[in-house]
């Protein structure tokens, strides 16, 4: 393909890792965020939302060359939405040409006389930015050679008061970065050890999620983060949104948490705080979380905002989600994809449906929790597609079990069968852990057997209710049930396998 120039003010298609290419425009950064390191990018805000982020040159494609190819292969209500306000913006900016008296090479004079009133820190002045932007740095022009899509592009964050820049976590795919400014936040979380009382194990102790953590200097929402549930999940989660620089007040019915400012109950906790996430172990605790004595409910009032990151079905999370707004409260669901070791990295996949304007507001809460959010639509939808995942993964975990009791009573190696797998097609990080959870007798509970049960006896439920089969669901359910009677509730998913030797 021939190289093709672009530069400030140019109008591109551009390829945000997941998403589908997006219409956008080429603009100048805020000055006080660097271009990342390495390859040549341009700052690109998109059309039809509030998104921004550096993108890479070779996941640029020029938006007229390119229109009826993307037209094309992408569809959806959003997308369209955005198609059209770009050529809203080409109507508007082609009546203002039909208006002006002036020949192009004036109207060139008087864009780079207006950025000279308007970014005297800036050596270059080539084009304008929309009125609606900020007078911003402006970045050189670039030759974009192959035009294929490619991995996400690293981002800059502006860096919290006691942390250098960073490189943000290149597999974040949320991109709503529109602020800017630097809130006030709390510290306290990230020296001090967090002292977690796990509701039905006992106490246990862990550091704030360390230097380590994938997802780099973010900018914390200025916002007051309230949070509810201290579990295996929910600890995790709250010390990396501490460690992000995030303002946090905790309520556990049975912990206390350094670092992070207590809440009596439910109710003051929602009516402190701007944003409340949580998370709590099934329907029953998320609907006494949020209508019993003291509840959520009790501290909702117009402007207040509600995220239940539970596991839970379709009907429960509607119900909750009613309630809330008739109290005038905005409400997102926000179920989260994986197990302790991920919500300590802050490598959690979290699945959105509800308030888009709420989802739009966690932004900088989701980076610090998770690698990637997903929004799904209406509320109910992240329920079912987080049943369905874990109907996936509470299946799998089965067969496996069920596949190294098998290999043991025909005389076989465990070990090896573990490495041809290893060695295969199904390979993963979640097969070898809990493969190995297994060979060591090792069920310190990373994700409770009792909550897969849970959830695929919810899944089950949710195919009943739309007449579609789910009998290997139905088989894994029978199993852990078995487990559960085998007195492996409060052990690790994988501990069922103590099913198949009993």
């Amino acid at each position: 393909m021939a190289a093709v120039s672009l530069r400030l003010g140019d109008l591109v298609w551009g390829k945000l890792g997941r998403y589908p290419p997006w219409p956008g425009k080429i603009v100048n950064p805020p000055k006080d965020l660097k271009k990342p390191r390495g390859k040549k990018c341009f700052f690109v805000k998109f059309f039809g939302t509030e998104d921004h982020a550096w993108i890479k040159v070779e996941q640029l494609k020029p938006y007229h060359a390119h229109k009826e190819e993307m037209i094309k292969i992408n569809k959806g209500k959003r997308f369209q939405q955005a198609v059209d306000a770009v050529e809203e913006f080409l109507r508007r900016a082609k009546g203002k040409d039909q208006t002006s008296s002036h020949s192009s090479a004036d109207d060139k004079n008087r864009r780079n006389s207006s950025e000279e009133r308007t970014q005297e820190q800036s050596p270059r002045k080539r084009g304008r930015p929309p009125k609606d932007e900020k007078d911003l740095t402006i970045p050189e022009s670039s030759t974009v050679k192959g035009m294929m899509a490619g991995p996400m592009a690293a981002f800059k964050w502006q860096p919290t008061v006691s942390e250098p820049v960073k490189d943000a976590d290149p597999h974040f795919h949320h991109f709503l970065l529109s602020q800017t400014e630097k809130p006030a936040v709390c510290y306290q979380a990230i020296t001090k050890k967090l002292k977690i009382c796990e509701e039905e194990t006992g106490s246990t102790s862990i550091q704030a999620a360390d230097s380590t953590a994938v997802n780099g200097s973010i900018t914390p929402t200025d916002k007051k983060i309230g949070f509810l549930g201290l579990g295996l999940m929910g600890s995790g989660i709250v010390s990396n949104l501490l460690k992000m620089g995030h303002t946090v007040t905790v309520w556990n019915r049975t912990a206390e948490k350094e670092g992070a400012r207590l809440g009596r109950t439910p109710a003051e906790v929602v009516s402190t705080c701007d944003i409340t996430f949580a998370c709590v172990s099934d329907p029953k605790a998320a609907k006494d979380l949020v209508l019993g004595p003291s509840g959520v409910l009790q501290g909702i009032r117009p402007g207040k905002c509600y995220v239940d990151m539970s596991t839970v079905d379709a009907d429960t999370v509607t119900e909750l989600a009613q309630v809330i707004v008739s109290r005038g409260g905005r409400f997102l669901e926000a179920p989260v994809s994986g197990n302790q070791q991920l919500s300590n990295d802050g490598m959690l996949v979290i699945l959105a449906a509800g308030d888009r304007g709420l989802y739009e507001d966690c932004s900088s809460c989701f980076q610090a929790m998770g690698k990637t959010s997903f929004f799904l639509g209406e509320v109910g939808n992240a329920a079912k597609m987080m049943l369905i995942v874990n109907m996936v993964q509470g299946s799998f975990m089965a067969t496996i079990a069920e596949g190294l009791t098998l290999a043991q009573v025909t005389g076989q190696s465990q070990q090896t069968l573990l490495d041809i797998l290893n060695q295969g097609q199904l390979a993963s990080i979640f097969l070898d852990q809990k493969c190995q959870n297994i060979l060591q007798g090792n069920f310190k509970p990373d994700f409770y057997l009792k909550y897969i049960q849970k959830d695929l006896r919810l899944a089950i439920a949710l195919g009943d209710a739309v007449n579609h089969p789910t009998p290997m669901a139905a088989a894994a359910n029978e199993v852990y049930k078995r487990a559960k009677a085998l007195d492996q509730s409060d052990n690790d998913m994988s501990a069922v396998y103590r099913a198949y030797i009993h």
